[in-house]
């Protein structure tokens, strides 16, 4: 079966693929998540605000950015975030922001559209009379979601968080069509150097599922977990 499959070209690559690759995939993530779910939070917020028009404005980029093609969003930016970037400073041309740049700002906001509805679920499973309580203790509204709804909210909504998480560590492989050096844009660029296609793109089909099926693995746990304490 593995007969002419040769492992010593994934040997002789393993440096370059995690070094380069997979830090650049790990960093992209983490930084996408972090901004994703602090934007998110904010949209969810705004769509639960008693003020229509703010409440409109959030759900119509909501609505957007989930009715969209992620692969499409990112040719979107990269193209389109030089010259956004280069009118808010008043530069007379482009400004060079680069594929990585233009990555973490596409995923932040087009995450944020999903973390939005998982954090704006997680909000109103919190019963009501929590917030009247805030209330009555003289606290106002953000006080009383920064410090009363948020923090059960998060802990209600963790399981699914890390489920999007990992939803979006295997999205940002797509970055590769932008030429940015992901772990599936080394390994292509591995693989056409030495005409190994089926040993580099198998070998990266089997570090995506073990670190998937891993991270699943302990969101089952934490949900279990999340369950005892209920």
């Amino acid at each position: 079966m593995f007969a002419g499959y040769d492992f010593d070209v994934i040997e002789r690559s393993l440096g370059y693929l995690f070094r380069e690759g997979m830090v650049f995939t790990l960093t992209l993530t983490a930084l996408a998540m972090t901004g994703g779910i602090i934007f998110g939070t904010l949209l969810a917020m705004m769509r639960l605000s008693s003020l229509r028009w703010l409440s409109t404005v959030a759900g119509g980029y909501v609505n957007l950015m989930r009715s969209l093609p992620l692969v499409l969003v990112i040719f979107w930016f990269f193209f389109l975030v030089p010259y956004i970037g280069g009118w808010l400073i008043g530069a007379s041309r482009p400004i060079a922001v680069g594929a990585f740049w233009s990555a973490v700002i596409t995923f932040t906001m087009f995450e944020a559209a999903y973390y939005c509805e998982i954090m704006r679920a997680g909000i109103q499973s919190i019963p009501r009379g929590q917030v009247w309580s805030g209330y009555a203790l003289g606290l106002n509204y953000w006080q009383t979601m920064g410090q009363i709804v948020l923090p059960q909210a998060f802990r209600n909504m963790l399981p699914v968080l890390l489920t999007q998480t990992i939803i979006l560590f295997q999205d940002t492989s797509l970055v590769y069509v932008i030429s940015a050096t992901d772990f599936l844009g080394a390994a292509a660029k591995v693989a056409n150097r030495d005409y190994r296609l089926v040993e580099m793109y198998t070998f990266v089909a089997v570090v995506y599922f073990i670190v998937s099926y891993s991270l699943s693995l302990l969101v089952k746990r934490l949900q279990d977990r999340i369950a005892i304490i209920r």
